[in-house]
């Protein structure tokens, strides 16, 4: 068991997420389906889909799988729900219910799949949810993920386009989990940084969410397979601003520039630069550090766009409750991205 599940897979994590420049080719052909209480759907798309029931309650719905990133099927389990329950924290959401999403080879023993199931159990609990069942299909290569089904106030969702000039950017945590976790397949383990990136992994956004609603962001996103420049590329262009991020305030794990520096890269940083390269504007910027930022992130941290007055006393309620929270940058008038 200690080497089935990512023997099985090609790439693990949202580094096996499908590039995002042909997803933007995909998408332009649909048209937005014509319906009043469709609060956000694909004109832009977000983190989920908002739909209103009534005015008190819409729903937040979101699916998201993956293969396997780690060797231990309950971790991975984890890691997997986590990274889709954080998706409807991400809109402000609060997650009531989740459904499994599965492809298993016939050959991985019951036990490993059982194990699966039991570390996505765990996190939807704590995530106040039920995983009340789902789908699973044969397949050579694992996958797991979830639907998520959660409420939120028709008048009280965030979405990744209104972010405004003067805001103050903030990240909740750290960047470098695709570089591990590709490094450590390579046999180039950190383990201090490892260690690290599977506690951020499994770490619910639902206390960053909570402590964020009372400061009323502007905008905010989850910083997943993209990497953080894919992601701030869309906060931008959808929000008519520019971002400007600081190389070198961005908070990094253990080991993970080091890895950097010596060259390691997964798959999805040459798909995330012919995403968000052209937008991006990083000349002076060393290349490690630059590949951190175009890093596939999994389950990552919120990027948060709010007034910069608010920034300290956001900072200090984060401080107050052991959260973590690092200010990255900041929005101007303008388009496009700069990583100075």
């Amino acid at each position: 068991m200690a080497s089935t599940l990512t023997s099985l897979a090609t790439s693990g994590g949202c580094a096996a997420k499908y590039p995002a420049a042909r997803l933007e080719e995909l998408l332009r052909g649909f048209v937005p389906a014509d319906a009043e209480n469709l609060l956000v759907g694909l004109a832009p798309s977000d983190d989920a889909a908002v739909y209103k029931l009534d005015d008190e309650r819409a729903l937040v719905f979101t699916v998201d799988f993956f293969p396997p990133l780690v060797d231990d099927p309950v971790l991975f389990g984890r890691i997997a729900a986590t990274n889709a329950l954080n998706d409807v924290f991400a809109m402000g959401g609060i997650p009531l219910l989740a459904l499994s999403i599965a492809a298993f080879p016939e050959s991985l023993p019951n036990e490993t799949v059982a194990a699966i199931f039991a570390g996505a159990d765990e996190q939807v609990r704590a995530a106040g949810a039920l995983l009340a069942g789902g789908h699973t299909l044969r397949d050579d290569e694992p996958k797991y993920g979830l639907a998520v089904v959660g409420t939120v106030r028709p008048d009280g969702f965030w979405t990744q386009s209104a972010a405004r000039a003067a805001d103050a950017l903030l990240l909740t945590k750290p960047l470098g989990t695709g570089l591990l976790l590709h490094a450590a397949r390579e046999g180039r383990r950190h383990e201090e940084g490892l260690e690290a990136a599977f506690r951020s992994m499994t770490e619910l956004s639902r206390e960053a969410a909570d402590t964020l609603r009372t400061f009323e962001p502007n905008a905010v996103t989850d910083v997943t397979g993209f990497g953080l420049l894919g992601h701030a590329h869309e906060m931008a262009e959808r929000s008519g601003v520019r971002i400007e991020l600081d190389a070198h305030a961005l908070p990094l794990f253990p080991g993970a520039r080091e890895h950097a520096s010596a060259g390691i890269r997964t798959g999805g940083d040459r798909r995330n630069r012919d995403f968000a390269g052209p937008h991006v504007d990083a000349d002076a910027v060393p290349e490690d550090l630059l590949a951190l930022a175009y890093d596939p992130q999994t389950s990552g941290g919120l990027l948060v766009s709010l007034p910069a007055d608010k920034a300290p006393v956001l900072q200090a309620h984060f401080e107050s409750q052991k959260l973590f929270v690092c200010r990255v940058g900041r929005v101007v008038e303008g388009s496009g991205v700069s990583l100075l």
